[in-house]
């Protein structure tokens, strides 16, 4: 009797499991690979566009130059625009796909397991049987089908998770998409430039709260900014859990940005639930409400989102929190996944401004 052969034939269930887990393995490599060369091209297109417009530029002195130039720019910000979010969903999908893998070689393991355990208890059924023992061959048999059970739940439940996880990182990039709406290199002609936050008149700015700006107005809060520093005082002092489990964002991902958007949209700002705090500042400035370190002391005030760091790219943006009260030159935030908690800090200006790259006001 071929007692390999049998124990595999009740593992069939988990290889199933095991195939179909490949194959989203395979897919997700696919999709990865894909975003990552996207990314890669369009900051190629971005050099060339860049060098081309500084040469032209170079040889043409006309009124009309400096149109062009601005143009030129605001085109390459675009270009730059969509090969972060490239780069952000390849990330996305390579989470995913380290995740898928470790699943379908943890299934592999039970395939393997379950067969070795099986065709031993169907060898010492056989060498019953020819023992002359009643019956214990198909105990055996019985045996092998009680022990398949729990192997074929576990293994369906990673292919459970594999499907949450997929899920997830399709959210993922669902919101990313729509943040990046439209970026006027795909879709020209729709997107929507503005003016650099901290340059120029400074209108498109949200206004200052109050006739003296930062330093010791007393304009009161509006009821929608009541309502945002309520939800986030009533968190103050929520640890996650393990591997950063938390109630705003995914297990396993910082949340610092979940639960600074999710206070907003709690308080009804139409506002993704961002994971990315630089994806907040990028929101601010497409709805004329961020503002640059600079205007740090004018324009903070009670319910904005405060971003740490240099600059709102993948790598220069660290943190953000929300800022529960101005006094004078100190401004006392509610930040999420702080120490692995939701906490309050105290910051003085000027002293920490180099801590922040600017704010966003809610809206």
């Amino acid at each position: 009797m071929d007692t390999g052969t049998i124990a595999t034939l009740f593992a069939g269930e988990m290889k199933t499991h095991q195939a179909k887990l490949a194959g989203n393995v395979n897919e997700a490599q696919v999709a990865q690979t894909a975003l990552e060369s996207a990314a890669k091209s369009i900051m190629e297109r971005h050099d060339e566009q860049r060098k081309s417009a500084q040469s032209l530029l170079t040889h043409w002195d006309a009124k009309a130059a400096e149109g062009f130039e601005g143009r030129s720019a605001r085109f390459g910000d675009d270009l730059t625009t969509t090969a972060e979010a490239s780069a952000r969903g390849a990330k996305i999908v390579s989470e995913v796909t380290h995740a898928l893998s470790a699943r379908h070689g943890a299934t592999g393991s039970l395939v393997d397991e379950f067969v070795a355990k099986a065709e031993g208890l169907l060898k010492a059924g056989y060498a019953l049987a020819g023992a002359k023992v009643p019956g214990a061959l198909l105990k055996a048999l019985s045996e092998v089908a009680d022990l398949a059970g729990p192997y074929v739940k576990e293994s369906a439940g990673h292919l459970k998770d594999a499907r949450a996880e997929m899920e997830d990182a399709a959210r993922k990039l669902r919101a990313l998409e729509k943040d990046l709406n439209s970026d006027g290199v795909g879709d020209p002609g729709q997107a929507q430039h503005k003016h650099s936050p901290g340059k120029g008149n400074g209108k498109e700015h949200g206004k200052p709260h109050g006739g003296k700006g930062h330093h010791g107005s007393t304009k009161p809060n509006s009821a929608r900014v009541e309502e945002i520093l309520a939800n986030a005082r009533k968190n103050v002092g929520y640890h996650e859990g393990p591997n950063n489990r938390n109630k705003w964002g995914p297990t396993g991902q910082p949340w610092c940005a979940y639960f600074a958007t999710s206070m907003w949209r709690e308080a009804g700002v139409n506002i993704p639930k961002y994971g990315f705090t630089g994806d907040v500042y990028k929101w601010g400035e497409r709805h004329h409400c961020a503002y640059d370190r600079h205007d740090l002391a004018k324009q903070a005030r009670p319910g904005d989102a405060i971003l740490f760091g240099t600059n709102s790219s993948w790598s220069g943006s660290e943190h953000i929190g929300i800022i529960e009260k101005v006094e004078g030159n100190k401004i006392t935030t509610i930040e999420g996944n702080s120490s692995d908690q939701v906490m309050r800090h105290t910051y003085t200006l000027p002293r920490d401004a180099h801590r922040f790259y600017g704010g966003v006001h809610p809206k």
